[in-house]
């Protein structure tokens, strides 16, 4: 799920972008630069002045799957809880009872401020669970990589977006939304079967993409936080790998080693963009 990765402060200059011994899930001020104001990823820790030592089960809890924090505040959807309101009562409760074995590190950290309008428009965006969240269907692996891939949230940045963040309707998984941060700037990847996008990956290639964050001789974009994936089982990957391939082929050329172009599908500059033709 990457809690670890968004909520830990890291050493971006290195290859594995390390988070500080001692550090883990201490929270940070996401890197992304362009988001709508200052986005704090809260410290998830024990310490009880400047981490999560006096929340409550519940209060994690709510967080986690209904977008409300500690303090009561809507939460910044890109703390993916819409994709973890399907997470089962089991699992949400093995997240928290690990979270609090984290050593309690001190780190103070501002509050998350939203410019205007966006702070009063996501207001709206949490809802409350009505009722309890039973555990999934994964007898096959399809049905498990479909909880997966919903869970992790592949689609937030493989889909490409409009001016108002929304996703294109009709181009799921094909690539293309910029994502920019301390390890610099790069498009999203086509991870549909269409020719412009992974249909060349056998198991094989696509586990060791995650657990090496290469694909053959060629690094993948460090904004995709591998680092995360690699410890999911061969079965988590494998079943990640068999959903990718049932997805709509969506032509769609997405090359970050070509100079960004204007993309007439997806409106954005990025590699490959001139040679997309809108219908």
């Amino acid at each position: 799920m990457g809690c670890l990765y968004c909520h830990s402060p890291h050493d971006w200059n290195t290859p594995d972008e390390a988070i500080p011994p001692g550090m883990e899930g201490a929270g940070q001020q996401l890197p992304y630069t362009d988001l709508p104001g200052r986005v704090i990823a809260p410290n998830l820790t024990p310490d009880k002045e400047t981490g999560a030592g006096n929340w409550s089960d519940d209060t994690f809890a709510r967080a986690i799957r209904e977008g409300i924090g500690y303090d009561g505040r809507a939460l910044f959807p890109i703390m993916p809880y819409e994709h973890y309101r399907n997470m089962p009562d089991e699992d949400v409760a093995s997240l928290v009872a690990y979270l609090r074995t984290l050593p309690a590190a001190r780190n103070p950290l501002p509050r998350t401020e939203i410019i205007f309008p966006v702070k009063f428009i996501m207001r709206n965006a949490p809802k409350p669970l009505a009722a309890p969240v039973p555990n999934p269907d994964l007898s096959d692996p399809l049905k498990r990589g479909a909880f997966l891939v919903n869970l992790v949230g592949c689609a937030d940045c493989h889909t490409p977006v409009d001016n108002h963040h929304n996703p294109i309707s009709g181009m799921d998984f094909s690539g293309g939304q910029i994502i920019q941060g301390p390890w610099g700037k790069a498009a999203t990847a086509n991870l549909t079967p269409a020719p412009s996008g992974i249909p060349y990956y056998d198991e094989g290639t696509f586990i060791r993409a995650m657990r090496t964050g290469f694909v053959g001789s060629r690094e993948l974009k460090r904004a995709m936080p591998w680092i995360v994936f690699r410890n999911l089982t061969d079965q988590d990957l494998g079943a990640i790998f068999a959903y990718l391939k049932t997805l709509k082929p969506v032509a769609h050329r997405v090359d970050n080693a070509l100079a960004p172009t204007l993309c007439p599908l997806d409106g954005a500059m990025h590699g490959a963009g001139d040679q997309n033709l809108k219908e």
